[in-house]
């Protein structure tokens, strides 16, 4: 990714660069789990979103976000949000969540994340 100067000055210049990922250890461990999780998550708030044909200043007001967020939210941008971000999301479009935790059935080894 090229590097902006923002700025009017050289001296005064600084670089702008993408937008560092503060993760957890469990983020690092269950990285594309997670991140197929709030894919599903994503898709069920879309859904909502359209079924009510909401328009996304609508939908901001609703999720308590800006027009921007719920536009990058709608186009698949999830950086910047966390699985407890999006369950609060669903939870303001009147859906309950349920996290299950159960133990592995025998043909699956490791750990699992379902989104059903």
């Amino acid at each position: 990714m090229r590097k902006r100067t923002v700025g009017r000055t050289k001296a005064k210049a600084r670089t702008k660069s993408a937008p560092s990922r503060r993760r957890t250890v469990a983020d690092v461990a269950l990285s594309p789990e997670l991140g197929r999780a709030k894919v599903e998550l994503v898709k069920r708030i879309r859904q909502l979103i359209a079924g009510r044909e909401l328009n996304q200043i609508q939908a901001a007001q609703l999720l308590g976000l800006d027009q921007p967020k719920v536009s990058a939210l709608i186009h698949g941008r999830i950086e910047g949000y966390s699985i407890d971000r999006l369950i609060r999301c669903l939870n303001a479009l009147g859906q309950q969540v349920k996290i299950t935790i159960a133990p592995p059935t025998k043909k699956i080894k490791g750990h699992k994340v379902i989104v059903a």
